[in-house]
């Protein structure tokens, strides 16, 4: 009696979970991909939306992968508050990230009139779409990637060194291809997140239009039909990053 009650269960999760996807894609799938080639704002939404996450999982990897080594490798005074810090931007809501961002990188702020100056404005503009993709998205990367490296046995990397490789030869030729895999699922997972962000790119850049920002637009000013073929699509273009760590995971089962 239990099993049926725990599979009925789940069954009811899994098909409240798939049946909304599901019917977006049968609705409005076919009449996205169709657009795909007459509506040029909807490519060049894509497009941005594209190039921004990368921009973002970029700059996240690059500055990430050290914080994550440092993590998963060392133990300091703060280092569970510097694990919580870097967890906070998941756990508050993305409008209100979005305002902590205006906050900080305003106009009015320090640190935006110091990128005016410069002659770099953030809110408004693509940059603006990174930094809030980055927030949102780049403690992911972190999480994923401090995994990935505490996987990896240290004394592979005291062998290196006693062989005569200093620190960061020994990361970069031993720690870093062993942990591969693992840091490119995490970025992989981290552009996806990056991809689907609205609550904060909303409150700092409206124009130019990201998918995600491009279809609420499109629902609050023509309803829900001219909505749905832009939401189908990114439900469509979910797919990729998905399938593409089903099979980074099944290549990691081959390999053991």
């Amino acid at each position: 009696m239990a099993s049926v009650l725990a599979a009925l269960a789940g069954s009811f999760l899994l098909l409240f979970l798939a049946a909304p996807i599901v019917e977006l894609v049968g609705v409005g799938g076919a009449d996205g991909l169709q657009r795909l080639g007459s509506d040029a704002e909807l490519r060049a939404s894509l497009l941005l939306t594209a190039l921004t996450a990368t921009a973002a999982t970029l700059v996240g990897v690059a500055c990430g992968t050290p914080l994550a080594y440092l993590l998963a490798r060392r133990e300091f005074p703060g280092r569970a508050v510097l694990s919580a810090v870097l967890d906070l931007p998941l756990l508050i809501p993305h409008p209100v990230a979005g305002i902590a961002l205006l906050l900080l990188l305003g106009r009015e702020s320090a640190a935006g009139g110091a990128a005016l100056e410069l002659g770099l404005r953030i809110v408004g503009t693509p940059l603006g779409i990174i930094a809030a993709m980055l927030f949102v998205s780049a403690p992911l990367f972190v999480s994923g990637a401090r995994e990935a490296f505490a996987k990896v046995d240290p004394r592979y990397e005291g062998v290196a060194r006693t062989l005569g490789d200093a620190p960061w030869r020994a990361f970069r030729r031993v720690t870093l291809p062993l942990a591969g895999r693992g840091l490119l699922a995490s970025a992989v997972v981290m552009w996806a997140r990056a991809v689907s962000e609205f609550g904060a790119i909303v409150i700092l850049t409206y124009n130019p239009k990201v998918a995600s920002v491009l279809s609420y637009d499109r629902f609050t000013s023509f309803g829900l039909t001219e909505a749905l073929p832009v939401a189908a699509v990114l439900a469509i273009l979910a797919l990729v990053p998905l399938t593409l760590l089903r099979a980074l995971r099944t290549e990691r089962r081959l390999d053991r």
